[in-house]
C-alpha cells in the first residue's frame, strides 16, 4: 500500500510525453502495473480515449510542455484512501470519491453479439465469485481493498446500493488481460466473466426483442417502451452496460422510477438492439431524456438523432415542452445542438416560404391566388408518389412537421407582394417574431432556442427583442450545417 502511494504521487510531479498518432500528446499517469504497462489520460480529451500503454514509450516533458500542463486543468489521479470525515454522510462520501472509483475503465472491451467493443467507461458490475478468489491472490489485492472505506456493507453480494456496486468492480483494474473482456448476451444484457459461460447461455437465450410495448415502428426500426419497475433486471443489465460508454450519467440500479425506450432493427429472426434512452416518469423538470447511448458499431447513422427526435414527440404529445437532463457529455451537447439547429432551420423555411413545401405552384381562375394560407395540397397520382424521397426502408414518408398548425404560422407572417413592370408580380414574407414566439413554435425551451440561434450566428440580429432573420441566412446556415430532413415521421407514433 505504501508502494502505490509513492507511485501515484510521484505521478503527480511529473510530466510525461507520448507519440499518438504522429504527434506528441501531454500525458496524466493514472495507474502502473507491475509488467510496466501505466494507465495514463491524455490531456485536454475525453477520459473515453484513456488506455494502458508500455511505460516505455513514456518520455519526460520539457518546460514548455510542463507550463502547458500547469495552464491546463488536468483529471485527479488516483488518490491514496483515506477515512472520511466524521460529519460527511455516506451519501456525500460515495459521491465525493465517485471520481476516484471512475478513473479508469475496469474492463478493456466487452464481448456483444458479433461485435467485439473497446469500451470507454468504467462500468460498476459486481464481481463474481471466482474474480473475488482471484483477486485475493494478486499482489496487495484483497477482498478488503475493493471497498471504499468508511462503507461497512460494501460486500460483493450487496446489489441493492450504488456504493456496493461501485466497490465491486476496484479490482477489476489489477486482473490479468484475458480477464479484461466483459461477455454480454446481447438479448437479454445478461453479463458473465467467461467466454465459455457466455456461449452457453446465448445458445439458450430465447428473447427475440425487448420486454415492453411498441411506441413506434417504421419499416425495420421500432422503439419499445420498458417500464423499469416492471423489467427490473432488464434494465438493470441495460443501465450496466451503457454505462460502459456514459461517464455522467450514475443510473445503474435504481431504475422503477424510469422508463426506458429501446431501438431496435428488426430481421427475419428477431430484433437487434441499436441504442436506448432513458427519462424519469415524473420529471418537475419536464426533463424528456436522462441519458442516451447509441452502440458503438451503429452510430453515424442516425439513430441518435431519430431517438432524439422521439423524445420531444412524446413531450409534444403530452402537452409538454421538455428538454434533456442537464449536464450533457460533449457527444450529447453536439447532437442536442444538431437537433436544435435543425428544428429551427426547418421551422424557418416554412415560415419563410410563400407556397407551402408541397406546393411549387399555385393555379388560379378567374381570381388572384391566396398566398397568405397553407392551402392543402392537390391529390397525387401514382407516378408523382414513385418521384418522392424514400424513408429509411424504402417506404414514402408523410408529412413528418412538428410545429404548430397553420393558422399559427400565417398569425406571424405577412405576404407582401410587389407589382413588377411587366405586369408580374413578386411576393415576399415578411415576418415579425420574438424567441419566445419561436420557441414554442418549435416545442423548444427558451434557453434552447436561444443557444442555437447564438450558436449558428441567427441570434444576433435581433431589435427590440424581435429576431430579425432573411431566408438566404437561413439557407446559409443550412448548408453550413449541414441540416437534413427528420428522422422521424410522427404518423408511425404509436404513443395514445
Amino acid at each position: 500500500m505504501t508502494e502505490s502511494t509513492s507511485t501515484s504521487a510521484r505521478s503527480q510531479n511529473t510530466s510525461y510525453i507520448v507519440n499518438k498518432n504522429g504527434a506528441d500528446q501531454l500525458v496524466d499517469i493514472l495507474q502502473r502495473r507491475p509488467d510496466g504497462q501505466v494507465y495514463v489520460h491524455y490531456d485536454g480529451f475525453d477520459k473515453r480515449l484513456d488506455e494502458w500503454i508500455p511505460g516505455t514509450s513514456l518520455k519526460p516533458a520539457n518546460e514548455s510542455a510542463r507550463k502547458r500542463r500547469r495552464d491546463t486543468p488536468s483529471p485527479t489521479p488516483t488518490e491514496p484512501e483515506t477515512r472520511p470525515d466524521p460529519l460527511m454522510t455516506e451519501e456525500e462520501f460515495d459521491i465525493k470519491h465517485h471520481k476516484q472509483i471512475t478513473a479508469q475503465r475496469n474492463f478493456d472491451k466487452v464481448n456483444f453479439g458479433q461485435w467485439r467493443i473497446k469500451t470507454w467507461y468504467f462500468s460498476p458490475y459486481p464481481l463474481t465469485d471466482s474474480e473475488l478468489e482471484d483477486s485475493t491472490g494478486l499482489p496487495g489485492g484483497s477482498a478488503s481493498t475493493s471497498k471504499i472505506p468508511g462503507v461497512n456493507r460494501a460486500t460483493v453480494r450487496s446489489h441493492g446500493r450504488t456504493s456496493d456496486l461501485l466497490a465491486g468492480g476496484l479490482t477489476r483494474s489489477h486482473l490479468s488481460a484475458e480477464k479484461s473482456i466483459l461477455w454480454v448476451c446481447d438479448r437479454c444484457f445478461k453479463y458473465m466473466a467467461e467466454g465459455a459461460a457466455w456461449e452457453m447461455h446465448v445458445k439458450q437465450c430465447d428473447r427475440r426483442h425487448p420486454p415492453g410495448r411498441k411506441v413506434y415502428q417504421r419499416g425495420a426500426h421500432i422503439i419499445w417502451e420498458v417500464d423499469g419497475a416492471k423489467d427490473k433486471l432488464y434494465c438493470q443489465n441495460l443501465s450496466l452496460f451503457g454505462k460502459l460508454f456514459i461517464d455522467v450519467k450514475t443510473l445503474f440500479f435504481d431504475c422503477d422510477n424510469f422508463l426506458f425506450y429501446i431501438l431496435t432493427d428488426a430481421d427475419s429472426q428477431r430484433d437487434h438492439v441499436l441504442g436506448f434512452f432513458s427519462k424519469e416518469k415524473i420529471s418537475y423538470d419536464d426533463y424528456n431524456l436522462a441519458c442516451i447511448i447509441v452502440l458503438p458499431p451503429y452510430q453515424r447513422k442516425g439513430y441518435g438523432m431519430l431517438m432524439i427526435e422521439f423524445s420531444y414527440e412524446v413531450s409534444r404529445r403530452a402537452g409538454k415542452i421538455g428538454t434533456p437532463e442537464r449536464p450533457l457529455s460533449d457527444l450529447g451537447l453536439r447532437s442536442y445542438l444538431t437537433y436544435w439547429v435543425a428544428t429551427l432551420i426547418r421551422f424557418f423555411r416554412r415560415l419563410l416560404s410563400v407556397l407551402p413545401p408541397d406546393r411549387p405552384t399555385i393555379t388560379s381562375s378567374g381570381r388572384l391566388p391566396d398566398l397568405t394560407g397553407v392551402l392543402p395540397p392537390p391529390s397525387e397520382d401514382a407516378n408523382s408518389r414513385k418521384k418522392r424521397a424514400k424513408g429509411w426502408d424504402g417506404e414514402t414518408p408523410d408529412s413528418n412537421s412538428t410545429f404548430s398548425s397553420p393558422n399559427g404560422l400565417d398569425a406571424m407572417r405577412t405576404v407582401l407582394t410587389i407589382s413588377n413592370p411587366d405586369g408580374s408580380a413578386t411576393s415576399h414574407v415578411v415576418v415579425r417574431s420574438t424567441l419566445a414566439e419561436i420557441a414554442s413554435a418549435t416545442n423548444l425551451r427558451i434557453e434552447d432556442a436561444a443557444f442555437a440561434l447564438n450558436e449558428c450566428g441567427l441570434l444576433g440580429s435581433t431589435l427590440d427583442g424581435v429576431v430579425g432573420i432573411t431566408r438566404e441566412m437561413v439557407e446559409a446556415v443550412a448548408k453550413e450545417r449541414n441540416v437534413k430532413r427528420m428522422c422521424l415521421d410522427p404518423a408511425h407514433v404509436m404513443l395514445t
